[in-house]
C-alpha cells in the first residue's frame, strides 16, 4: 500500500513503466542474440556448402528484421518514459549515467543500418563478402546491451561522482560510472541469458514442427544448431547466475535479504523455496531448508547474512515487495535448473548415439523451453527492480523523489492507451511472423512437388532462383 506521503502518481507511473519494460524484454533476446545465431548458421552454410543452412540463415534474417523494427518502437517508448515519468532522476543524475543510454542509442542506429545491408546482400553480393559484412551485427547488438546494462548497474551500485554543496553530482568520472561493481556480473549474466533464450525459442519452433511429423533435414538443422548453443550455455549460466547472486550478497545486502526472505541478520540462515513474508518478518508456506542460504552465500553455515530488519523500514522493500522478488528469483532458478537438465538429456543422447533424442517428451520439453526462458528473463528483471525498492538509485534517491508531477488520472489513461497499442503491435508482429512461416511452408511444399529430389535443399539465396521447367507448346505430343 502507498503511504500518505507517497505521491498519488507513483503507482500509475510504476505500472506504466513495468508494462512497457516487460513487453520490451520479450523482444530483447532476439535483438541481442538472433544475429549471432543467424551468422552461425550462415557460416556453417558457406563452410560446408550447405544449401539448407543457407536457406535457414536467410529466413532467420527476415525474422530478425521484423522483430528489430518492433523492438525499436518499444525501446524508444522506454527511453521517453525515463524522461517523462522519472524527471527527478534524469534531471539530477543524467550527467552521471546518461552515457549508457547514449551508447544504446548509437547501437540501435548502427544495428539498423547493418541489418539493412545484410538483408540487401542476399542474392546481390558474393557469399563470403555478404557474410563478412554481417559480422559487425552481433557486436552492435552487444554494444546496445552494454549501454543499457551500464545504466542499470549504475542504478544498483552508483559510482563515479561526488556530491556538491547543492546536493548535485560534480566531478563525474565516466569510467567509474560505467564500470561499476555490478556491471560485469550483470552484463555477462544478461548476455548469456539472451543467447540461451533466443536459442531455445528458435529451436522450439522446429521442435513443434518435428512433433507434427516434419522430420526433414531442414527442421533437423533448424532445431539442432540453436538448441546446441543454448544447451552448451545453460550450465555456464548456472555458474554465472551463482556469481551475480554472490555479488548482490556483497554489494546490495538488503536486496539479497529481500530475494531470500531473510528478516534478521544471522548465521545458519535457512533457504526458503517460495513462501510468503509477512510485515512482522515471519515466513509462511514454501519449503524451508535449514542453513542452506548461509551455505549458498558464503560456502559455510557460519556465513552471516544481512536481514531486512538491519535497516529502517523506509530503507528496505516491504514484505509484499520482498515476496514478489523472492518468487521471481526462485522461479528463475527453478527454470534455469530444468533447462540444465534438458541440456544434459540432449548431451547424453548425443554422446551415446551421436543423434537427437527419439523421445517425443524431449521435443515437447524443447518446445516449452523457449517460453520458459522468456519467463526466466522476465523474473530476473523483476528481482533486480523490485528488490532495489524503495530506491531508484540505490541508497541515493528514492523512487518517490524521482517520479513526475503529472496527474495520476492522466498516467492511468496513458497506461490504458499503451496497453491497447501494444496489444495491436504485438498482434501484428505475430500475424506477420505466422504469415511468413505459412508462405515459406507453401513454397517448400510446392517446390517439393516440382522437384522431389531437391526440395528444399537446392534452394539457395545466392544466384538465380530455381525456375520450373518450361511447359510444352500447346498441342505438342507427349510420347
Amino acid at each position: 500500500m502507498l503511504s500518505a506521503a507517497t505521491p498519488e502518481q507513483l503507482l500509475p507511473a510504476r505500472e506504466l513503466m513495468a508494462f512497457t519494460l516487460v513487453s520490451h524484454i520479450i523482444l530483447v533476446p532476439f535483438g541481442v542474440a538472433l544475429p549471432c545465431l543467424t551468422l552461425l548458421m550462415h557460416y556453417r552454410a558457406l563452410r560446408r556448402d550447405d544449401a539448407v543452412a543457407l536457406l535457414l540463415a536467410r529466413r532467420w534474417s527476415a525474422v530478425m528484421a521484423v522483430q528489430f523494427a518492433v523492438g525499436i518502437v518499444t525501446g524508444t517508448v522506454l527511453s521517453f518514459e525515463f524522461g517523462l515519468l522519472w524527471p527527478g532522476m534524469m534531471g539530477r543524475w543524467g550527467d552521471v549515467f546518461g552515457i549508457g543510454f547514449g551508447v544504446e542509442a548509437w547501437a540501435f542506429f548502427l544495428e539498423s543500418i547493418l541489418i539493412a545491408i545484410y538483408l540487401y546482400g542476399w542474392k546481390r553480393l558474393k557469399p563470403w563478402t555478404h557474410f563478412l559484412l554481417g559480422l559487425p551485427l552481433p557486436a552492435a547488438a552487444l554494444m546496445g546491451a552494454f549501454g543499457i546494462l551500464a545504466a542499470n548497474s549504475w542504478m544498483n551500485t552508483p559510482r563515479g561522482f561526488t556530491l556538491g554543496a547543492s546536493g548535485r553530482p560534480v566531478g563525474v568520472d565516466l569510467r567509474r560510472a560505467v564500470f561499476t561493481p555490478m556491471f560485469g556480473p550483470q552484463y555477462w549474466h544478461f548476455v548469456v541469458a539472451m543467447l540461451i533464450t533466443a536459442g531455445f525459442v528458435v529451436a522450439g519452433v522446429y521442435a513443434v514442427g518435428w512433433l507434427r511429423g516434419r522430420r526433414d533435414r531442414y527442421h533437423r538443422l533448424g532445431f539442432t544448431v540453436p538448441f546446441t548453443v543454448a544447451a552448451v550455455l545453460a550450465p555456464i549460466q548456472f555458474m554465472v547466475g551463482d556469481s551475480i547472486a554472490r555479488s548482490v550478497f556483497h554489494k546490495q545486502p538488503v536486496k539479497f535479504a529481500a530475494a531470500e526472505l531473510v528478516w534478521r541478520t544471522d548465521t545458519h540462515v535457512p533457504e526458503y523455496l517460495y513462501g510468503r513474508m509477512h510485515p512482522d518478518g515471519s515466513v509462511t508456506g514454501g519449503i524451508k531448508i535449514p542453513q542452506l542460504d548461509s551455505i549458498l552465500a558464503g560456502f559455510s553455515p557460519a556465513t552471516k547474512v544481512t536481514g531486512l530488519s538491519s535497516v529502517p523500514a523506509t530503507h528496505r522493500p516491504t514484505a509484499t515487495q520482498a515476496t514478489i522478488a523472492h518468487w521471481a528469483f526462485d522461479t528463475m532458478v527453478v527454470i534455469g535448473s530444468l533447462l540444465v537438465l534438458l541440456a544434459l538429456w540432449y548431451a547424453w543422447c548425443w554422446w551415446r548415439k551421436r543423434d537427437l533424442p527419439v523421445s517425443r517428451w524431449f521435443f515437447r520439453c524443447a518446445a516449452c523451453a523457449g517460453v520458459a526462458s522468456v519467463v526466466a528473463v522476465e523474473c530476473g528483471w523483476i528481482t533486480t527492480e523490485v528488490g532495489r525498492q524503495p530506491w531508484i538509485v540505490y541508497e541515493v534517491m528514492r523512487v518517490s523523489e524521482a517520479v513526475t508531477t503529472t496527474r495520476a488520472d492522466a498516467l492511468w489513461a496513458a497506461l490504458g492507451v499503451v496497453i491497447v497499442v501494444y496489444i495491436a503491435v504485438f498482434g501484428a508482429l505475430l500475424a506477420v511472423l505466422r504469415r511468413m512461416s505459412a508462405r515459406w511452408r507453401v513454397a517448400d511444399e510446392g517446390f517439393a512437388m516440382a522437384r522431389p529430389a531437391e526440395a528444399p535443399e537446392s534452394r539457395t539465396p545466392y544466384g538465380p532462383r530455381p525456375t520450373a521447367a518450361p511447359a510444352p507448346p500447346t498441342g505438342a505430343r507427349h510420347d
